[in-house]
């Protein structure tokens, strides 16, 4: 299928919406946005299926991911959208492509935001157990619904906050971890390397759950492409994110893991009851680890509510804009599309509430069904990336601000990567159904997207 035209170095589709975002705030976004509450809590089932090898699979996965946001960075630098892949796979594929990927980005976001709400709520239930769980998720919704229909930069100072804390929280366990591996904090024995006798205690198959684990802990990354569009300098606040990627992959994410199951026997039952930084916490004596996380985690879940909604009303409206979607989803106001963040909030409550009616069943389905979305829009962003850097080095080499690494070779060992990791969970009953479910729903997309589009070549 020939390249689409969708020209001009700023997307039409930014034009209405503020700037609002300041540098400061995509930077703390860019380092914030890889520490979700899955590394903080969902980790504890990849150590526990696959042992001190967990940090394996987290290098293996993260260095899929650098190679991903290094895709991604380079199209969003020189194509700047609040669509980010979206729009790219629009102008590279087609508009079919742009209609599948944004629409079930949206709606990975939407469930997302429904599933951080509860998770929340659980969390403030347990410090006040008479209180009503469904209470809270509302309120969240409120503020954060609240927040996002407000100007941009609200958006951005909640999220520099919340990112702020992260940060901090997980730098700090890091040292307190480090130290007493090293032998010098006071009143804790180091435990050496007895805990690593052992790389692969439930051999291959337990590395393969942790590595299905590790990747789907690794989403939330694109929300910097997205915010950079409303940003003062979009090309600059993309390279910026993107060529810090590695290290802080390296070090929230593989070195907390090294940290953990150095400190904590692999089989320990603390890492999935209590979580594995509380089990790490409680081996060093920190008095208060467990709720000293919970707030932590409380912080990472309402930081993805935020985040989601945002990202979710952006694709959105960036979807309307380019005639994919009901119109009246793209209305503008105040630099801010506030019928698509509306939108957006509602369907993140509406599974809230699938989650108390029909947990056992429809709400299931909508969870089965977003289960590997975010390895389809990974696809698409390889795809995207291997057909637009040939079409820039011929017209517009000037745009490459970002350049992926050793082009087209690397982007070829990414989709490898990718169809990899597709197998795998084709193995495992667990993720079996996941990805069947995702794909049924990716090609009832593709199909009304490229009807969509032939549709629209007759008009």
């Amino acid at each position: 299928m020939p390249l689409t035209t969708v020209e001009t170095p700023t997307e039409s589709d930014g034009v209405s919406l503020s700037h609002g975002l300041k540098q400061r705030h995509l930077s703390m976004i860019a380092l914030g946005g890889v520490i979700g509450a899955g590394l903080f809590v969902g980790s504890g089932a990849g150590i526990a299926a696959a042992g001190p090898s967990i940090v394996i699979a987290y290098a293996l996965s993260g260095l899929l991911v650098m190679l991903v946001m290094r895709m991604l960075g380079e199209m969003s630098a020189a194509y700047p959208s609040s669509g980010s892949f979206s729009s790219h796979a629009e102008r590279a594929i087609g508009p079919w492509a742009g209609f599948t990927a944004g629409w079930a980005f949206w709606v990975l976001l939407c469930t997302a935001v429904g599933l951080e709400g509860i998770g929340a709520a659980q969390i403030v239930h347990g410090w006040l157990p008479g209180t009503p769980e469904w209470a809270w998720v509302a309120l969240f919704m409120v503020v954060f619904c609240g927040t996002n229909l407000a100007a941009v930069k609200n958006f951005g100072e909640f999220e520099f906050w919340f990112a702020a804390l992260k940060v901090g929280a997980i730098t700090l366990f890091l040292v307190l971890g480090v130290l007493a591996l090293a032998g010098v904090l006071p009143g804790t024995d180091s435990p050496g390397g007895s805990h690593l006798t052992e790389l692969l205690p439930n051999g291959g198959e337990g590395l393969v759950i942790g590595l299905l684990a590790s990747v789907f802990a690794y989403g939330g990354l694109e929300t910097v492409t997205i915010a950079a569009a409303e940003s003062q300098d979009p090309v600059r606040g993309v390279a910026r994110a993107v060529r810090t990627a590695m290290w802080r992959i390296a070090v929230f994410y593989v070195g907390s893991m090294a940290v953990i199951v150095a400190l904590v026997p692999w089989d320990s039952p603390e890492v999935v009851e209590n979580g594995p930084y509380v089990a790490a916490l409680d081996r060093l004596g920190i008095p208060g680890a467990g709720q000293l996380m919970n707030v932590v985690v409380l912080v990472a879940l309402l930081s993805a509510m935020n985040a989601n909604i945002y990202g979710a009303s952006r694709i959105g409206y960036s979807l309307v804009e380019r005639g994919q979607g009901p119109k009246w989803l793209g209305r503008v106001s105040g630099g801010v599309p506030r019928v698509a963040v509306l939108a957006s909030s509602v369907f993140g409550f509406l599974c809230v509430l699938l989650s108390y009616w029909r947990p056992d069943d429809v709400f299931a389905w909508l969870l089965n069904m977003i289960g590997a979305v975010i390895l389809v829009v990974w696809i698409f962003i390889a795809v995207s990336q291997l057909r637009l850097r040939r079409r820039l080095e011929r017209e517009t080499p000037e745009r490459l601000a970002v350049r992926m690494w050793a082009f087209p070779w690397l982007t070829w060992v990414a989709l490898a990567g990718m169809a990899t990791v597709f197998v795998l969970m084709a193995r495992e009953p667990d993720t079996r159904v996941q990805l069947y479910s995702t794909g049924a729903m990716t090609l009832v997309l593709a199909a009304a997207g490229y009807a969509w589009q032939r549709a629209r070549e007759r008009r």
